[in-house]
């Protein structure tokens, strides 16, 4: 455990009372996403975005992960203002996805949803840091916290899915202004943090994360892993409805996998495995599930096959946070999860190019990149599993 991690255990009522308020950001943070993810792209077609344009779009947010989002965790980190920038984040996000609303040429679309990308891409790391603080703080397991964001994620695809057959797709947007509107107003009910223990290793604490290896290989392995669902963010329900299947149709399959993401989160502190094993695992699993996918399996094979989200993305975030508890020290959660969602942003932003210029010459066949990917993470987890199975708190600052 890094130093300054050792935190006394809070009363069970201040524990039961951040659980709930962190449950319900995530929750609508992931509502948002629901909505956002499986219904953006439809959107964009729907105003005459060509295939090529959606895939660079959708590759923005990824950008603005390693471009801005790094800024903004370690700015709300020194001010010791996560909560704040919360706040700030998830009001300017409603604003920003409004400004999308009103656009219809491609590059009016991109510029606005850089902007709006800018503010909404910081709000999922600085939740993150500030749920692993309360685990650390109040003894708190992260699965059973996190499984609120993926039952909102369901519930919002859901809705929208359903939305769909009532109104135009070019109304979607709205859908999601709404959304976004419900995680600024939770922002508001979060409580403030006491500030973390630090000690000389707060001075120096970020920057030798990026000189332990460990650190780097959990990070680099994540952004792999999570980065090969790309193709499936971008271009999944867009297939999906051109081979004839109706949006609720489309939102439950989005809910399905969701679902099966929520069973590992709720069953998480129940495993024993190594972290660095849960990631080898949903590495494994995400090869498999892209491979099946490029065939263009029917719906009968479709049901199944989206369970396995459960593990090519659940099991991955339970393994990834198990890893960063142990290698980053209290007081620079932020900084860690930054990093984390800017490799993870690099990765998924030319994964997110890529994929959409191979959809549009090769359809099903981008998910072969996706299979690709998964198995580098799956690599390079088994090089570097005796250092993240014994990772060295000296190299984390702590």
């Amino acid at each position: 455990m890094p130093a300054g991690t050792q935190i006394p255990i809070a009363s069970h009522a201040a524990s039961r009372r951040f659980a709930g308020r962190v449950g319900l950001v995530y929750g609508t943070v992931f509502g948002l996403i629901g909505t956002h993810t499986p219904f953006f792209p439809v959107w964009l077609r729907a105003i005459g975005i060509d295939a090529s344009w959606i895939g660079i779009i959708s590759a923005v947010p990824s950008v603005t992960r390693f471009t801005i989002l790094p800024f903004i965790t370690a700015l709300a980190e020194r001010r010791h203002a996560l909560r704040g920038a919360i706040v700030l984040t998830a009001f300017a996000t409603v604003a920003g996805f409004a400004l999308i609303g009103a656009q219809r040429r491609p590059v009016a679309v991109f510029l606005a949803y850089v902007v709006t990308c800018a503010f909404w891409t910081p709000m999922l790391p600085l939740t993150e840091a500030y749920a692993l603080r309360g685990v650390l703080r109040y003894g708190l397991k992260y699965g059973p916290l996190r499984l609120w964001g993926s039952a909102a994620f369901v519930v919002g695809a859901l809705v929208c899915g359903l939305l769909v057959e009532l109104i135009t797709a070019e109304r979607l947007i709205w859908i999601i202004v709404a959304a976004a509107l419900l995680g600024a107003a939770s922002s508001l009910a979060l409580q403030h943090l006491d500030r973390p223990a630090s000690g000389t290793a707060a001075v120096h604490g970020d920057t030798a994360l990026l000189r332990d290896g460990g650190f780097l290989a959990a990070i680099f392995a994540a952004a792999l892993i999570q980065g090969s669902h790309a193709a499936y963010y971008a271009f999944a329900s867009i297939n999906w409805q051109a081979h004839g299947l109706g949006g609720f149709t489309i939102a439950a399959l989005w809910g399905l996998g969701v679902l099966a993401e929520i069973m590992v989160f709720a069953l998480s502190p129940r495993f024993g495995l190594q972290p660095s094993s849960l990631m080898a695992i949903g590495a494994f699993s995400a090869v498999a599930r892209w491979l099946i996918m490029a065939q263009e399996p029917q719906l009968a094979l479709l049901a199944p096959l989206q369970l396995a989200h459960g593990l090519t993305y659940g099991l991955t975030q339970v393994g990834t946070m198990g890893l960063l508890v142990r290698l980053v020290p209290d007081h620079v959660t932020a900084r860690g999860q930054g990093y984390l969602a800017a490799c993870s942003g690099i990765v998924t932003s030319v994964a997110s190019i890529l994929s959409g210029a191979t959809y549009a010459h090769y359809g099903q066949g981008a998910y072969y990149l996706m299979a690709g990917m998964g198995a580098s993470g799956a690599i390079l987890i088994l090089l570097m599993r005796r250092r993240l199975i014994y990772p060295h708190s000296s190299g984390a600052g702590g």
